[in-house]
């Protein structure tokens, strides 16, 4: 369990992002800059293996500022040649489910930047896995140019409605920038397992 007191140093980010680029400028520079400052930081990345999109220029800050990065990608996405060839570690494995659990295994921590569905899926199976006591590792919205404004938006939607705990919402952290998540990551408490109320 992340607690109140030591620094957020040193531990295993694993980052969630798009193989696409995106349609403005900050969602590369800023994965750029996410991967330069959390290697510079000491932390390691645990990242889904592309050379593509935000996920290249992840990589590609992480290799810049000397620091340790480990992509994971399944077999099939390598046989189509968009595996980056600098990583300090290429994980090959058989499916997008095996990928997704050495990716939490290998993680003190998650970071999510601006992505597609598939971002989006991996970010909601582990804030889900968190709630329901799978694992106690803080999860982090990188929210460059404000991509996940509607998103936050809903959450709070859903916790107007009665469909998500004000907790669990609360654990969830976003920001503009990694210092911020980092920081957030450091007085981190594991809020408690989601419990469940019967209507009759």
């Amino acid at each position: 369990m992340m607690a109140g007191g030591p620094l957020f140093q040193n531990k295993s980010i694993a980052v969630f992002c798009g193989s696409a680029s995106g349609k403005h400028y900050d969602y590369q520079s800023g994965a750029f800059d996410t991967g330069h400052a959390l290697a510079s930081d000491g932390h390691r990345i645990v990242y889904g293996g592309g050379h593509v999109g935000v996920m290249g220029a992840l990589a590609d800050g992480c290799i810049d500022a000397g620091g340790h990065i480990t992509g994971v990608m399944p077999r099939a996405l390598v046989d189509r040649e968009i595996a980056h060839k600098g990583l300090s570690e290429l994980r090959i494995v058989a499916d997008m489910h095996e990928r997704k659990a050495e990716m939490a295994d290998r993680a003190d921590a998650f970071v999510v930047l601006p992505g597609g569905s598939g971002t989006l899926e991996e970010f909601f199976e582990q804030w889900t896995w968190g709630q329901i006591g799978y694992h106690e590792k803080p999860i982090g919205l990188l929210n460059l140019n404000g991509y996940f404004d509607p998103l936050l938006a809903m959450l709070d939607q859903m916790v107007h409605c009665g469909f998500l705990s004000e907790p669990h919402r609360e654990m969830l952290f976003d920001g503009s920038d990694i210092s911020t998540l980092l920081k957030d990551f450091a007085c981190y408490n594991h809020p408690p397992v989601k419990g469940y109320k019967s209507n009759r």
